[in-house]
This record gives C-alpha cells, structure tokens and sequence, in this order.
C-alpha cells in the first residue's frame, strides 16, 4: 500500500520525524511511504480564491494519490503543534485531501504518556465537517520517553514498541484497504 506520513511539527529535531523515518523504513517491504513536512509552510491566510499555495498543493496531490495517512504529532502544552494546525486549516479551506481517507494518527513525547491528549485533540479536529477524514477507531500508538527509545541510527530499541508499532500498521493496512 502507499502510505503519506505527515511529520506534525516544525522542530530542527524532532522525535516525531525519527518515528515516522522508522516506520518508512521498518515497513519498507510491505508499503510505500512518502514523508511530507509541515515545516516552512506558508501561514494559512483564508485567500478569497480558496486556492492552495504551491506547498500546500504538492501535498495534497501527494494524500489524495495515497492509500492512506500516517499523522505524527508531538505534544505541545497539552495540544497539537500550531504547524500541524497551519496545514489542516490549507487543506480544509482549499484542497480537502483527507476527506474520506483512512489516517493512523501516532506520537512521540520526552515524557511517559506519549501525545495522548495531542491525539484526542487531533481525532476531534479531522472529524471536522471540512475535513472527515476516517481516523483509525480504537488505536493509539504512544511513544513515550521518545529521546531514550531510539538509537544513533534511529532503529526503535524497545521491542515491547516495535510490537506495538507493528500491530498498529496491520490494524492500519486492514482499515485502509477497507475504506479505499
């Protein structure tokens, strides 16, 4: 399957970009996954043409030509990263890539619980009318303590998660193939 993962923050470094590389390459023989970055997007301006700037464009030509949406968001005061927000609010003004399309939302986070409250905001925020996406029911998939759980090379060193990780994408693979 074709899989578009969408990295959730603007951070130089980040854990979430770590886990989405992960995937791309511990999932390799069985998808395609493209990743997409919502860093140095132009700020969602609401233009009177409902017309998509260039980068935003590029992205949803990149989702609406996928199997499906992995969304990687850290945690930030308790909520999705405004970048994340900026590139939602393009695609539900103009574009509407998600509609309909299967999405796994994951997290990585310093701390124990994963993005837990990141993932409830972000699940309420594609069921929005102007962007429905179809969120995976019943999953999330938290990486906690996500600056220990990684090696040099970025391999996923907890095994317990790599697990995890994997059952996630079956459930994922199953829900997308259902909902193309």
């Amino acid at each position: 399957m074709k899989f578009v993962g969408i990295v959730g923050n603007n951070a130089a470094d980040s854990t979430n970009r770590t886990l989405l590389q992960y995937i791309k390459l511990h999932f390799a023989g069985q998808h395609e996954i493209s990743l997409c970055e919502v860093k140095d997007l132009p700020a969602f301006n609401k233009p009177a043409s409902h017309v998509a700037p260039a980068p935003i464009a590029e992205m949803s030509d990149q989702i609406a030509a996928a199997d499906g949406v992995i969304i990687a968001t850290p945690e930030y005061d308790h909520s999705v990263p405004a970048a994340l927000i900026n590139v939602l609010e393009w695609f539900a003004y103009t574009t509407q890539p998600l509609q309909d399309k299967p999405v796994l939302i994951v997290g990585a986070s310093y701390g124990a619980l994963g993005t837990s409250r990141a993932q409830g905001h972000l699940r309420t925020i594609l069921n929005a009318p102007d962007i429905k996406a179809r969120v995976l029911p019943g999953q999330e998939f938290l990486l906690g303590h996500s600056l220990q759980v990684f090696d040099q090379q970025g391999q996923l060193t907890d095994q317990a998660q790599v697990q995890s990780l994997e059952e996630h994408m079956a459930d994922f693979e199953k829900f997308a193939a259902a909902n193309r």
